[in-house]
Parts: C-alpha cells; structure tokens; sequence
C-alpha cells in the first residue's frame, strides 16, 4: 500500500457539510460525484497528499445510510492506494483477511474498489483503490 488515498466521511447532507468542510480545511470541493451503484453522492477535497471524501446517501438501502442510522455522521473508512488491486487483494486474502467483493468494482473518482471486513482491520473498514 502506497500512502493514504482519502478518508471517507459519511453525512447526512452534503449541501450541509460542504460548505462546513470547506471552511474548515480552507479549500474548495473539487469534485462531486453519484455512484448510483452504491446509492451514494460524493464530493472530495485535497488536502495535501490526501483527498477527504463526503458521503451522502442517495437511498435507504444503501450502505451510507445504514451506517448513518446506526452510528451517526462521522468516519466511515480509510482507503489505501495501491498499484494493482488484483495482486493486493491475493495477498491480504492470504494473510487471512476478509473481503468484502471477490472483484473489485468501480468506485468514485475514477477509482476501482474492494473493502476489507472491519471484524479483521480494528473495527477499521478499510477500502483499497486503484486509479482507472
């Protein structure tokens, strides 16, 4: 794993938080996004080397939501770069990890995806990312 790629963020409203966000990291949100797939709007900020992502459910049944319901807004993953998903996500299932896809699948900001299940990472749900 390279470097932290981003913090993922779950909110209840991105009209909401972004405006919170930006005057909080003093920067603009360069990028929203709907990935309908998942049920889930996005909007990112750089900060530094890393990115912090914002999400809002789009959906009842989407995961954001559930996890809106039972936790409250707040840090919902950590997401390592890494330069071949397909190769990262062998070996952490050999050193005994859990995934959470068996592929990866396209996520935001034009990134392919798999999350590891928190039960093995802390209570950390970890996703690793692939730029396209």
């Amino acid at each position: 794993m390279q470097k932290v790629e981003h913090i993922g963020i779950a909110v209840k409203s991105l009209e909401v938080s972004i405006p919170l966000f930006e005057k909080l990291l003093n920067s603009d949100c360069y990028k929203k996004e709907l990935v309908e797939s998942e049920f889930v709007e996005t909007a990112f900020f750089q900060t530094g080397q890393t990115k912090i992502e914002l999400l809002e459910a789009t959906g009842p049944d989407s995961a954001i939501a559930k996890f809106v319901d039972k936790k409250g807004e707040g840090i919902h993953h950590i997401a390592f770069e890494v330069t071949d998903i397909y190769a990262e996500m062998e070996r952490l299932s050999k050193e005994g990890f859990t995934l959470l896809q068996t592929q990866p699948k396209k996520g935001a900001d034009n990134k392919l995806v798999c999350f590891l299940h928190p039960k093995g990472t802390n209570g950390v749900l970890v996703e690793l990312c692939q730029e396209i």
